[in-house]
């Protein structure tokens, strides 16, 4: 089941704090787990393990600021690192679930280091995080995902619905995020291609992110860092870069998987988020 929580967020304006939305669904009993998005993408991006890791873990997966069905954030509030993380505080706080486990993927992987830096949470597991890139892999990553929103834009609705049915048109669809398109159901195909569409923390987000790179070791809770084998968007080589950023973390070889690895390979996944938060 969806729901809503409203909390204060502290804002740089002379008016105080602000008041943040995020739209959230919570499954499963045992340790509590955050489960946090790419830009443009939604939460349910996490379906596919969703039921695996509510065996062992209270999930809570997270619609960003700006993205899914979490609005924007309030005027005085960017869509920057420090306040989007200070806001995934402020949310665990809201939620009463302390110092939660914590797996991101893409820019939600970069926010779970982020949060894991701040000793937020206990563990972190990042899939393919952006933040480890060069210049040059950055603006490539950041041209793809605008072509991605300019298609998602554009696209009729129908149009998408009916490329959605046919496993060669999901792959014309998400065959940049995922390496194996065909898996994915054509109601999420759609769902996603509009989440996409309509994100309006997207552009800002983006441009928030041009000279952000993570290079900070993380000591005292255990780091995964997993990356898809055929990542298409930030490419393999950019975890042996996080490696030696995070000398002590668990580097995850996802054999197979894209960008997105949660769809390619939904057991392999959970195993490694999982491994990571024992």
């Amino acid at each position: 089941m969806s729901a809503t929580v409203s909390f204060p967020v502290p804002s740089a304006s002379a008016h105080g704090p602000r008041t943040v939305t995020l739209s959230y669904a919570r499954e499963g009993s045992g340790e509590p787990l955050l489960l946090l998005h790419g830009i443009g993408h939604h939460r349910q991006a996490w379906d596919p393990v969703v039921h695996i890791l509510a065996a062992e873990r209270e999930v809570i997966s997270v619609d960003l600021p700006g993205f899914g069905d979490s609005p924007a954030l309030p005027d005085g509030l960017r869509h920057d690192l420090p306040t989007t993380t200070a806001a995934l505080g402020a949310l665990c706080e809201a939620l009463e679930i302390g110092r939660p486990h914590v797996a991101g993927n893409s820019l939600g992987g970069l926010l779970a280091l982020e949060l894991g830096r701040a000793r937020l949470v206990r563990s972190v597991t990042a899939l393919s995080p952006a933040g480890f890139w060069t210049q040059a892999e950055r603006r490539y990553a950041f041209e793809v995902l605008q072509a991605m929103r300019a298609v998602a834009r554009r696209t009729p609705l129908p149009v998408v619905e009916q490329l959605s049915r046919s496993a060669a048109g999901r792959t014309v669809l998400t065959s940049t995020i995922y390496a194996r398109p065909g898996r994915r159901a054509p109601e999420a195909v759609v769902a996603e291609t509009l989440a996409l569409a309509r994100a309006t923390g997207f552009e800002e987000t983006l441009r928030a992110g041009v000279d952000v790179r993570f290079t900070d070791d993380i000591t005292g809770i255990p780091v995964t860092v997993a990356w898809g084998s055929k990542d298409r968007l930030l490419i393999p080589r950019q975890g042996v870069r996080a490696k030696r950023v995070l000398p002590r973390a668990r580097l995850v070889r996802l054999a197979g998987c894209g960008h997105v690895p949660m769809n390619d390979d939904p057991a392999l996944v959970a195993r490694v988020i999982l491994d990571g938060s024992r």
